[in-house]
């Protein structure tokens, strides 16, 4: 039970989150690209590589409160597939295929890259 109330504690604050952090991306960002979301699952796998990494090796009961929380909740929440495919949508309807393909590529790469150096840094603690 205490599992439970807290991936939905770090899930109201991980969407809290992502609707504060992507806003104020896009915002400073401006243009079609989705640099919001695209900057906040960047950021997210980053986060979730250091907290991977800085938990690798230790059991499964000394981190299950705290994977619940940041992991599944936080940033499980803060963190956006659909977002990204309904921004990537948007894109193509508009037929602007070149930013739609960008948005796929950098999204799958720098997130892909971001995880790792952060599992790397998170190792390092």
């Amino acid at each position: 039970m205490m599992q439970w109330l807290l991936i939905m504690l770090g899930g109201a604050l991980g969407a809290a989150a992502r609707l504060w952090a992507a806003g104020a991306v896009q915002r400073l960002a401006g243009g079609a690209f989705p640099m919001g979301t695209l900057a906040v699952n960047i950021s997210g796998a980053a986060l979730l590589g250091v907290l991977a990494g800085a938990f690798a090796g230790a059991g499964e009961t000394a981190l299950s409160a705290v994977w619940a929380f940041f992991a599944i909740g936080l940033l499980g929440s803060y963190t956006t597939v659909s977002a990204f495919t309904l921004d990537t949508l948007g894109l193509l309807k508009a037929r602007r295929l070149g930013l739609a393909v960008l948005n796929m590529a950098a999204s799958f790469a720098l997130s892909l890259l971001a995880a790792a150096g952060g599992y790397a840094l998170g190792a390092a603690l």
